[in-house]
């Protein structure tokens, strides 16, 4: 029996197969008839028959639209379901199926193997929020003078008197209650009389 080795390298790149993965390619698939959940929901239920299907995603973007990815557990499951659902006509189009180039998030995050990209974004930080981010610790003392028109912040741990308060035996006394209003509220608790509905 012949060992099959890899492809000669005079074919093209897109006749080159890719290895098996748990993570199917789907292409040809109907982008402007059916909604993204309906189509992921619909995706779901038929792929899910032949494991348990981990993630499906299926994008609507012009980059992603009649495609999707499905991932399974396991590289078995996903091989019998592209074997089986390969040219099965999907909402009146016939589905190709491929395997992924590269493994799934999520199968990564399972193995231990999933890096954050480092691709990402950098953001950009603006002169305003680095004056936030440097700006000293609220009560920490600082060397630095207060801006001109501003008053100087008190010493911390000084406890001063403001100029209005009084004297501290006048501050927090509490003003007795009149009793002629105590009447006026007890008067306002007068059960209500029933109203008659059998006239």
């Amino acid at each position: 029996m012949a060992t099959r080795g890899a492809p000669p390298a005079s074919l093209p790149a897109k006749v080159v197969s890719v290895p098996p993965n748990q993570t199917l390619y789907i292409t040809n698939l109907p982008s402007s008839k059916i909604q993204k959940e309906d189509l992921r929901t619909a995706l779901y239920m038929l792929f899910s028959i032949h494991g348990p299907v981990l993630d499906v995603v299926a994008l609507k973007t012009s980059k992603m639209r009649g495609q999707a990815h499905i991932v399974y557990r396991d590289i078995q499951t996903a091989t019998q379901a592209l074997r089986s659902l390969d040219g099965f006509e999907f909402f009146g189009r016939p589905m190709k199926i491929s395997y992924a180039k590269s493994k799934s998030n999520i199968v990564a995050k399972l193995d231990g193997t999933f890096k954050i990209p480092t691709s990402a974004a950098t953001v950009e930080v603006t002169d305003l929020q680095q004056s936030i981010f440097n700006a000293p610790v609220p009560g920490a003392t600082t060397s630095a003078a207060a801006p001109p028109g501003l008053p100087t912040k008190p010493p911390s741990g000084a406890d001063h008197v403001m100029a209005d308060a009084g004297t501290p035996e006048s501050r927090g006394t509490k003003r007795p209650r009149d009793d002629g209003d105590s009447d006026e509220e007890s008067d306002s608790d007068v059960a209500m009389e029933e109203d008659s509905d059998d006239e």
